[in-house]
């Protein structure tokens, strides 16, 4: 993966409270923007349906964490993390991502797990 910045679209191309797929190097990330420039990256694979579908899921909020269901089997992952929150131990890689001068920018190299 890469460590340089890389633009994706103008924050104002996302709505609120949704996402959308990016591919960096070859990396399929799933970009959402939460509040007006608040904005989470994460894998867009779903390891329980082995698709790449994250980025169409239903953003919402389970007990004060950010979350995204996925369409088809409904997991919860959290934006923060990409921890599973309905099954232990699973998790999905998160990567850096910032909005630039009203540009949403990524990296696709996937931030280090805690």
């Amino acid at each position: 993966g890469g460590t340089e910045w890389v633009a994706i679209c103008p924050l104002s191309r996302i709505p609120l409270e949704s996402g959308v797929c990016a591919k960096v190097d070859g990396v399929q990330i799933a970009v959402f923007r939460i509040r007006a420039d608040q904005v989470y990256a994460l894998s867009n694979y779903d390891p329980f349906s082995g698709t790449y579908i994250l980025s169409r899921g239903l953003v919402g909020d389970k007990g004060g964490v950010l979350k995204v269901a996925s369409p088809l089997y409904k997991h919860n992952f959290a934006l923060e993390t990409g921890q599973c929150l309905s099954v232990n131990g699973t998790r999905i890689p998160t990567y850096p991502v910032r909005v630039w001068e009203g540009e949403i920018q990524v990296m696709s190299t996937p931030r280090p797990r805690d």
